[in-house]
């Protein structure tokens, strides 16, 4: 296996969970059902930060060089995209599903795996947040918008050559492929979990 070979396995295993994943209903479950500019805002901010904190982090631990070049370099895009964003209201988190998966990790090819599965994840929801303001007339949000999403699929790209650094064996790239469908699992639980709690029917979204 490689690391695009593991993009392409985890999107074909989780097929329906991604497609959900990058709906506009996960943007409502996102926001609590606040569909406005400043919940949307609020919510990328937390993204943002709370990213920006973990990767900053496994940075720091991390003894593997390519591995930490590329949290260095993530939680760096993270940090520009919080300025980007402009908004200064909301929670960051380290307990949401998500993020607490992630900070979980122990291994390096689990840590890059994971990574990976959240660059898919964040691209699609970044995604749904450029329609949102395309849809509200706001053209420079939904540049600053398009400019994460494609920071999303770079750093994509980065975790994919990364694990074929750090993949040595069958061994390492099974810990890295389930810690990528742990976070993809994490990210989905929580997206049903906010829609369920609003009285939404996460099995009618497609």
């Amino acid at each position: 296996m490689n690391g695009y070979e593991l993009i392409e396995t985890l999107r074909d295993d989780h097929e329906t969970a991604l497609s959900r994943l990058g709906s506009s209903k996960a943007l409502y479950a996102l926001t609590g059902g606040e569909m406005d500019a400043p919940a949307v805002r609020a919510a990328a901010h937390d993204e943002a930060e709370t990213a920006a904190r973990l990767f900053e982090e496994w940075a720091e631990t991390e003894d593997h060089e390519d591995a930490a070049e590329l949290f260095s370099a993530v939680a760096d895009a993270e940090a520009d995209h919080r300025e980007a964003i402009g908004s200064d209201e909301g929670n960051p988190d380290t307990d949401r599903p998500t993020y607490e998966t992630l900070d979980g990790f122990g291994t390096t090819e689990e840590r890059v795996g994971g990574l990976l599965a959240r660059s898919i994840v964040g691209s699609r929801l970044a995604g749904q947040m450029v329609g949102f303001f395309v849809g509200s007339a706001d053209t420079s949000s939904a540049d600053a918008f398009r400019s994460i999403r494609d920071d999303y699929d770079d750093q994509l790209d980065r975790a994919a050559e990364t694990l074929d650094a750090v993949c040595e064996d069958d061994a390492d790239w099974e810990r890295a492929r389930a810690a990528a469908a742990a976070v993809v699992d994490a990210a989905y639980d929580h997206y049903v979990e906010a829609l369920e709690s609003m009285g939404v029917k996460p099995k009618n979204v497609c």
